[in-house]
Order: C-alpha cells, then structure tokens, then sequence
C-alpha cells in the first residue's frame, strides 16, 4: 500500500509539472564580445533573452507560454498597450524582487510602477542601454484617419547587449525613423495585414537599415517566404525563419 502511495504521488508531480517539460520554444544563440546572447521565440512578438546573467522578457503573452514555467525576469519591455503584448497576468508571473519594467505612458495607465519611456528617450537599466524608437503606422488604418497604432503611443526598443545592437521594433510600419537607424547587428520586424507590414515594406525598412540578421515576426498568416524572396540578392541581411506567427 505504501509503494502504491509513492507511485501515486509520483505520478501527480510529474503531472503538475508537465507544462515545464511540454513547452519546446526555437532558440538561437549570437555570440558577442561578453559571451552569449540566447533568443527563446516564444511565439507572435513574445520573446525573452538571456545575457550576462540577466533574463529580458519583451511582450510577455500567457497565451503564448505558460510564463509559471519561465526563468523570472530581471527587465520586461513592453512595446504598446494592447493585449497581444501587455498582459499583466503575464507581469505578474515573471516579476521578481528588483525587476525593472520599461514600457509606455498608455501601459503606465493600466499598470502603475514601472518605467514609462517617450519615443526618442533613453534610459540604462540594469546597466543596459534601452533606447525607444518611435512604432506607429502610416498606411494602415481601422478607419480614415485613425491609425492602427498612431504616432507618439507605442515604442520599439534598441537594447545594447555587449558589441551588439537588437532593434525589437514593436508594432509598426517602415517609419522614417526605423529606416534612418545605424549599426543595428539583430532586427525584430513585423510583419501581418493589416496591422503592422507587408513583406514589401519590411524589405524596404531593412534595405534601409541594413541589419546583419532580420528575424521576421509577428507574421500572423503572411507568407515568410516572400521576405525570403524579396532580400534574397541583398548582400549583409541574413533572413531567419523562426516560428512568430
């Protein structure tokens, strides 16, 4: 009776625990002049980086990950108020004593206490150098004149890791602002209708910008291999497909 005991609370810790060993995200791994930076794709815009002893979480989703399995977070970005990339629940999980949260004024609304930053503001967290570039639309709209992000609301942020530069740009259109950027090694860049880019307009951004490697995402239905086609004679863009939908 008592082995049978035993195996019955073996069985309910395993299963208790599954989610932590269910869950198999795509990583990939930079190297940079202070060791490693691991990329976890989540899923959507939902990422988190592992550097230098410290875990980033971007657009923290609990649709997209069961975040009770994940490492806890030393920063959270969070790119604009809406609820495929501003989940409080998703905060909660993953704050620990002495994260930093870095977001916008209209997440600042909904959730006070963390760190509201302007488009063009830079701020060091963490001995980070976080930097907000402006994401909003240009063409897209939900109705005459009334943008699917307007201008001066949502940020895309460039973290400074080491001797790279990671360019996560949030929802957003090939703005003059991204297309204007410098020196960026790592490009998140979205890419679904009629909320953020076509694959054209992501190829026009990264012509522009010329990051080293463009991780489509936040493609929702749209076809990654039109990206791939698009920049296929562009010399310095390496195009990686993971999976962001």
């Amino acid at each position: 009776m008592a082995k049978f005991s035993c195996l019955i609370v073996i069985f309910l810790f395993i299963f208790s625990n599954s989610s932590a060993f269910s869950q198999e995200f795509e990583q990939d791994s930079i190297p940079t002049s202070q060791g490693e930076l691991k990329i976890t794709f989540l899923g959507h815009s939902t990422l988190f980086f592992a550097f230098g002893g410290k875990i980033i979480h971007i657009d923290p989703v609990t649709r997209y990950a069961d975040y009770a399995t994940l490492p806890k977070a030393d920063i959270i970005l969070v790119t604009h108020e809406h609820g495929d990339h501003f989940d409080l629940r998703a905060i909660e999980l993953i704050k620990k004593e002495g994260t930093d949260l870095v977001y916008t004024e209209k997440c600042k609304e909904k959730y006070p206490g963390g760190q509201a930053l302007k488009n063009g503001e830079v701020r060091i967290v963490q001995g980070i150098r976080v930097e907000a570039i402006p994401a909003y639309n240009i063409v897209h709209m939900r109705s005459e004149g009334l943008p699917y992000h307007p201008k001066g609301e949502g940020n895309g942020y460039i973290l400074t890791l080491a001797d790279k530069r990671v360019y996560v740009a949030g929802d957003t259109e090939n703005t003059p602002e991204m297309k204007a950027l410098k020196n960026i090694d790592i490009a998140f860049l979205p890419m679904n209708l009629p909320y953020t880019m076509t694959p054209e307009m992501v190829a026009d951004a990264a012509r522009a910008f010329k990051p080293k490697i463009l991780y489509p995402y936040h493609y929702g239905d749209t076809e990654t291999s039109k990206i791939v086609e698009l920049l296929k004679n562009v010399k310095g863009i390496e195009v990686r497909i993971r999976n962001m939908s």
